[in-house]
């Protein structure tokens, strides 16, 4: 229970920072490997190390630029599936029908939809309910690798496709 209101603490935390850019969201709370997206960059070497299919367009290259930024805002939408890490018991989806859920947010928010009201709508991160997907700011070891690559990559206002990570798949829009 600690670590779903954990999850959910990180989650609502960068949803509300996306929202609400004028530093009104609260600062995310510290990261533990337990969290989805939020477990450390130092990983098990069993979690995916890279994006899923598709979504090569938002890969960095092996270097940062040296303008790029060391923290970024996002907000996400986390489509998990049976047998994902931390995945609640209650999913049943296979992973191929979460991608194919996490493609048609991904089509949805980059047609115009409300990237708040998608989270509401298809997230199964209860956290990411509560903060509207916000993840705060973040720098880079805060995430998982395949997550960071993602959103590091888009510019700010972007919105990336199926990110996958050991908690399912994310779609990631950059606030700032």
């Amino acid at each position: 229970m600690k670590t779903v209101l954990s999850v959910v603490s990180v989650v609502l935390a960068s949803v509300l920072a996306s929202c609400h850019e004028d530093k009104k969201a609260p600062p995310p709370p510290s990261a533990t490997a337990a969290d989805p997206v939020t477990a450390p960059a130092s990983a098990p070497a069993s979690a995916p190390a890279a994006a899923a299919p598709g979504s090569s367009s938002n890969a960095p290259s092996a270097a940062a630029p040296p303008d790029a930024p060391a923290a970024i805002a996002a907000q996400h939408v986390l489509v998990a599936f049976k047998g994902a890490q931390n995945a609640p018991k209650t999913i049943t989806r296979s992973k191929a029908e979460a991608k194919k859920r996490a493609e048609e947010v991904s089509a949805k928010a980059k047609a115009g939809s409300d990237f708040t009201a998608l989270v509401s709508e298809y997230s199964d991160d209860p956290a990411s309910k509560d903060r509207m997907g916000s993840l705060g700011k973040f720098t880079r070891d805060k995430m998982v690798k395949p997550f960071s690559d993602a959103a590091f990559a888009l510019a700010v206002g972007e919105v990336s496709g199926p990110v996958e990570t050991p908690f399912g798949f994310h779609v990631i829009k950059r606030n700032q």
